[in-house]
């Protein structure tokens, strides 16, 4: 386990840049989180949401997932999309680590894309951390 990425100022340094560079290479991203699996926010791009609370439901519904896929014996969860009228989230974990990136794209961006983007960037944060 890695306790305390959230309080880390070089995890938490890489994670903002990390966030604010995915911004840039799609405007259809309009909000990323890189939180840790026990509920706790490293960054979030924008800001002004409330970080603790988002980061709690986050790591909760990762925590579902993963909980339905061990119940139903079906490997393991590789990620989440919630869809709404507005949008949608997309979810994963940073592979080989306690972090997990939760970014909400609006609609003109195609599910595909969106997912190939969030893997990218949760695979170039788990790099970040070797």
């Amino acid at each position: 386990m890695s306790p305390g990425l959230h309080t880390k100022p070089a995890v938490v340094k890489a994670a903002s840049a990390l966030l604010t560079e995915m911004q840039g290479v799609s405007s259809s991203l309009t909000y990323a989180a890189l939180l840790t699996d026990d509920g706790f926010d490293v960054a979030r791009l924008p800001g002004e949401t409330d970080g603790a609370r988002f980061a709690g439901m986050a790591s909760s519904m990762q925590a579902l997932g993963d909980a339905v896929t061990h119940e139903l014996k079906i490997g393991n969860s590789e990620y989440i999309i919630i869809a709404s009228g507005k949008g949608y989230v997309v979810q994963l974990r940073v592979p080989g680590k306690e972090l997990v990136l939760s970014a909400l794209w609006d609609n003109d961006a195609t599910v595909g894309n969106a997912l190939a983007i969030s893997r990218s960037y949760a695979q170039k944060m788990a790099d970040l951390l070797k």
